[in-house]
């Protein structure tokens, strides 16, 4: 796995963003057992063998993007799997999509996150002609608010107790960033 001349756009200061590769299904199985980070992304799931997570990593590794939704792996300058970053619910003609983050426990708080969005909004904001990124918060998630909210978005709305976890219920937080946002921040981050 060599590394991408440092003129590719999914390239960092600290991380690079690939597609899966089958081999990625270990750290995919080990962030299956972590129900912090599981519970985070959508809810604790009941335990994967080593076999479907393989397959999981295979039939991902080979998945064309459809509609631009895609799974970007998160790699380090070491080349470790220390994330990903799921883009979904893409609607070109309105120009709005959502995303899911996660980040390994102890990959956390070392900018890896904030990064690799950036790399990601930079690219559907100004390839791909998309005006406007929405995603969902549950609000116990607390490192994922402050991301958020250092990268720029804004909170636009709450939906109460829509969320069950940890013997009770949680709120849903929506934040938004536009394209006018982005570049207000980070200016124009052409390649």
């Amino acid at each position: 796995m060599g590394n991408p001349s440092p003129l590719s756009i999914w390239q960092g200061k600290n991380v690079r963003l690939r597609a899966m590769e089958p081999a990625d299904w270990e750290p995919y199985f080990d962030w299956n057992s972590d129900d912090e980070m599981a519970r985070r992304a959508y809810f604790i799931p009941f335990p994967q063998s080593q076999e479907a997570m393989k397959r999981f990593a295979e039939r991902e590794s080979t998945q064309a993007p459809e509609d631009d939704n895609f799974r970007f792996v998160v790699e380090n300058n070491q080349g470790e799997v220390v994330g990903d970053v799921t883009v979904n619910h893409c609607d070109p003609r309105a120009g709005t999509l959502k995303w899911g983050v996660a980040t390994k426990l102890e990959h956390r708080c070392k900018g890896y996150a904030s990064e690799s969005l950036i790399l990601v909004m930079r690219y559907y904001f100004q390839e791909l002609r998309y005006q406007k990124i929405t995603i969902d918060i549950y609000s116990f998630n607390e490192e994922s608010v402050k991301l958020h909210e250092k990268l720029g978005f804004q909170l636009e709305g709450r939906i109460r107790r829509t969320v069950y976890t940890k013997g009770q219920y949680f709120d849903e937080l929506m934040y938004g960033i536009t394209k006018e946002e982005f570049l207000e921040k980070y200016g124009d981050l052409t390649f």
